[in-house]
């Protein structure tokens, strides 16, 4: 559910979605796996996430000092300027970046402990706090990297979801994805988030959520870099170093920075791996 980096213009679209096409060409040979709508079962091929949810206190602790000062997360409709104005980005949601393509450091200092847990995560590539506000709805749309796998981890999750209030659908049908109707999202599958539990899920099928709480939803969003072949691999990162000059990335960077606070939201910064937990 993200800033879905788009495409200024046709020549951009078509760079896209050709180098895109290499992995669902693969899916389709069966050179890699398809993702289920959402996959809970992930800490073999990505065990280095075990380190956030290990630490979810840590993370929960620096969140909620941060959502109390609104003024310092972005608003995310103005997040990448004209790229992300409008659509299903014009509703009450906020996020606050860590890493977009590098880390943001500004940001980073207002929540050194989250970050650190971050820095000493291999593969990450995006991540973000992303606050949904109550009664919000992320319409149903598609991103735009299958070289990417997101995870969500549950931080500020009203009543943990004991109503199940707040939750999201994705249509893993390729079938379906495949004629672009926006519709077929009736037949997907629902995850309702758990303060303190990770899923995975491949955001470039056709995926919405809802927020029907009283109170704001808060997950940690992590573009993590898929498991593939070495083949697959470093075209990859190929494709991720030239993007790093995308205009549209460097506007969400630029955009994304906070002003200093006099000391980070959750006070003097500690080290995560070092902090007792709860």
């Amino acid at each position: 559910m993200l800033p879905l980096l788009p495409v200024a213009n046709d020549w951009k679209r078509w760079l896209k979605n050709s180098t895109d096409g290499v992995f669902r060409w693969a899916e389709r040979v069966r050179w890699i796996e398809r993702l289920p709508a959402f996959w809970r079962d992930y800490a073999r091929d990505y065990p280095q996430l075990r380190l956030l949810e290990e630490n979810y206190p840590v993370i929960r602790e620096e969140c909620l000092a941060l959502i109390e000062r609104r003024d310092r997360m972005t608003d995310m409709e103005a997040l990448g300027g004209k790229y992300t104005k409008g659509g299903v980005h014009a509703i009450e949601w906020k996020t606050f970046a860590f890493k977009l393509g590098s880390f943001v450091p500004e940001n980073c200092a207002l929540c050194p402990g989250t970050a650190a847990l971050l820095r000493a995560t291999p593969g990450v590539y995006t991540a973000m706090f992303s606050l949904l506000e109550p009664r919000q709805y992320i319409a149903p749309h598609w991103g735009y990297w299958r070289g990417f796998v997101r995870y969500h981890l549950g931080i500020v999750i009203p009543g943990d979801n004991a109503d199940r209030t707040c939750w999201m659908r994705v249509n893993a049908d390729p079938a379906h994805n495949a004629l672009a109707d926006k519709k077929l999202i009736e037949n997907g599958e629902r995850y309702y988030w758990k303060n303190g539990e990770g899923v995975i899920f491949d955001d470039t099928n056709l995926h919405e959520a809802r927020n029907d709480s009283d109170q704001a939803r808060v997950v940690l969003f992590v573009d993590m870099r898929r498991r593939l072949p070495i083949l697959l691999r470093i075209y990859n990162e190929v494709c991720l170093f030239f993007a790093r000059f995308d205009g549209a990335l460097r506007t969400m960077r630029q955009n994304a920075i906070r002003p200093p606070l006099p000391e980070p939201v959750g006070g003097p910064p500690q080290s995560p791996m070092t902090r007792p937990r709860r």
